[in-house]
């Protein structure tokens, strides 16, 4: 089941940028950490306001918005 729903922007929050649940940890954030060996364990441990599913969220929301059609020309 997706959990894109959990990822929000609002202009008050973090000047629009998708952020988790609202909160003012934006999706930057968490992929930062997980791009520097983080585990999600230790997110979670470092982050303790963050549920599992937000990280799921997160990879979820990077997935789609970097995904994009093929095009193939004749």
């Amino acid at each position: 089941m997706s959990k894109i729903d959990r990822i929000t922007t609002d202009a008050g929050v973090c000047g629009g940028r998708p952020c988790i649940r609202g909160l003012r940890i934006r999706v930057t954030d968490v992929l930062d950490l997980l791009a520097a060996g983080a585990t999600r364990e230790e997110i979670l441990k470092d982050l303790p306001y963050l549920e599992p599913d937000d990280i799921v969220a997160v990879l979820e929301f990077a997935a789609r918005r970097h995904d994009h059609p093929v095009l193939r020309s004749a």
